[in-house]
């Protein structure tokens, strides 16, 4: 195939200080494989305002990435010129480890190698989505169906996986038991929708009075909660098999642990600045809180092949479209 990183012909749009401001930037990529349509969400910002102290300028994000290949190296073989691909949060790893070996390359013993402002085995930097092209390993790549709108399964590809991954992990997939999601944004409405494709029932906990209509009438919740109204919360103790945290603002963690049942599990997404809670709330009634980040490449296909199947689509607002084009070593 032709050597599309012989010159700075991928162009993109930039943060170049801690600002977060983009701009224009043309640079130039390994050879490898072509992609289409970005999505730019929190993560996005926290790099290019370089809030985590980490940025590396000039930076460019995106990491919910799809779109349509245009080019595949010689030993790709599950992927075809045309063929609908998405790429998410990592596009390496040691592919070595158990992690690895088992599908979950997030948890990569040496850790994986994020879409943009990581470091690559090869030394260099990795750029994300916000430009004309993108190279990636078709490991890291995931099979779009054709059917499925390429600018909704973007979402997928981070927000999605992020729910879903410990949702089926810990087992919430089971048909009348009972979930509670904390937050209603990016994550939060995701799990809904996921939860109520499950067969559970889902409540809707928040500090926003004004997005009980959007809980109720939009994703079709069987409740909405204000988490500030101590009665409510009272009203519901010990009724959850299942909770998924989605805030990153921090709250106490208390509250909800006693809304959980016997065994009941509490799944933290979400990165709020410390958790605290008693000890008791946790021991006393066997209850389990975890945390997770995103799925690993098995749990991704599965995600997204499920979407297809419920037609699960994420709640989105294009903003603009332009052809990225994506090269598959």
């Amino acid at each position: 195939m032709s050597s599309l990183s012989a010159k700075d012909d991928c162009l993109a749009w930039a943060a170049r200080d801690p600002s977060g401001v983009l701009s224009p930037y043309s640079f130039s990529r390994r050879s490898l494989f072509l992609f289409a349509v970005g999505s730019d969400d929190y993560a996005d910002l926290l790099s290019t305002r370089n809030l985590h102290g980490n940025s590396k300028y000039p930076l460019v994000p995106g990491h919910e990435i799809a779109g349509i290949v245009k080019e595949v190296g010689s030993n790709v073989h599950r992927f075809k010129v045309g063929d609908h691909v998405g790429v998410g949060t990592y596009v390496n790893s040691c592919r070595s480890c158990a992690c690895c070996n088992d599908g979950q390359e997030i948890n990569c013993a040496k850790g994986p190698v994020f879409t943009f402002n990581s470091s690559n085995t090869d030394g260099s930097i990795t750029q994300g989505g916000y430009s004309s092209y993108i190279v990636a390993h078709e490991r890291y790549c995931f099979r779009i169906p054709d059917n499925y709108p390429l600018a909704s399964a973007a979402p997928l590809l981070c927000a999605g996986i992020t729910v879903y991954a410990p949702m089926v992990h810990h087992k919430m997939n089971q048909p009348g038991k009972s979930l509670g999601v904390i937050g209603l944004g990016g994550l939060g409405h995701m799990a809904v929708k996921f939860g109520k494709a499950f067969g559970l029932n889902v409540t809707i906990f928040s500090t926003s009075v004004s997005k009980e209509e959007e809980a109720l009438s939009v994703l079709g919740a069987n409740r909405f909660v204000v988490s500030s109204d101590q009665e409510q919360m009272k009203a519901l103790a010990k009724s959850f098999d299942f909770i998924i945290d989605t805030a990153s603002g921090d709250h106490r963690f208390g509250p909800y642990m006693s809304l959980l049942k016997t065994a009941g599990v509490l799944a933290l997404v979400g990165f709020p600045r410390e958790v605290k809670f008693s000890p008791a709330s946790l021991n006393l009634g066997n209850k389990t809180i975890s945390g997770s980040l995103v799925g690993g490449t098995k749990v991704t296909q599965e995600m997204i092949d499920f979407c297809t199947a419920h037609k699960i689509y994420p709640s989105i607002e294009v903003k603009s479209q332009f052809s990225v084009q994506m090269k598959l070593l």
